[in-house]
């Protein structure tokens, strides 16, 4: 029986340790994020483009999960899968940033984002992402169609993210946040390159088909 205390009462004081130093782990990173903030401060620009970016990330991980299922080319399955790898990286990134400033995280949807515009609550996709009806005919594509579709479909989604970085450094006083310029400058250059990237492969399964 002493024993059996003697353990529980261990237990019990190792469970508040960990609970404690979870907790001293988010109150130091909320300290480094509010200091990072008093030095470059972020704005509800950067706020809502980091939300933003969360949804639109989480459409482009849909898109590529089907790959597999909808008899990509091994190719497009290698793509989709850097796509996958990166962004989800990236979501977590970007959760953490709105977490550490106690921002709302949304959930990594792939759904319309909720705003305010002329004082009224709209629902809009972010710039690039793909309507129902587009991700319908996409689910509904395999083999070669599937692969070509896929790739308008997200040279179309990467698009969309550059004009969304664009219009972030377009914002007075946005991008200043370390962590909010390194990301969306990454964005912009990573997705460029898988642009060109995408356009080529594009070209060649459009060289392929007219060949037959």
């Amino acid at each position: 029986m002493t024993l059996s205390v003697s353990r529980l009462v261990a237990a019990t004081m190792l469970f508040a340790a960990t609970a404690q130093a979870q907790q001293m782990g988010e109150d130091a990173a909320i300290a480094r994020a509010q200091r990072d903030s008093a030095r470059l401060p972020w704005t509800a620009a950067d706020v809502q483009f980091m939300q933003g970016m969360i949804h639109h990330h989480a459409q482009a991980i849909d898109m590529c999960k089907w790959a597999p299922t909808h008899g990509a080319s091994a190719s497009v399955q290698t793509l989709c899968g850097r796509i996958i790898n990166a962004q989800g990286d990236e979501i977590n990134l970007m959760s953490q940033w709105l977490k550490d400033r106690r921002q709302d995280v949304p959930a990594p949807t792939a759904t319309a984002m909720k705003m305010v515009m002329n004082g009224k609550e709209t629902e809009m996709l972010m710039p690039g992402m793909l309507s129902a009806e587009q991700m319908k005919q996409l689910d509904a594509a395999r083999g070669t169609g599937w692969d070509k579709l896929f790739l308008q479909d997200m040279i179309q989604h990467h698009r969309g993210a550059v004009s969304m970085v664009h219009d972030l450094f377009e914002t007075q006083g946005a991008g200043q946040d370390e962590m909010v310029f390194k990301f969306a400058s990454d964005v912009n250059v990573d997705q460029t390159t898988e642009i060109t990237r995408m356009e080529k492969m594009l070209f060649a399964l459009t060289i392929e088909g007219n060949g037959q």
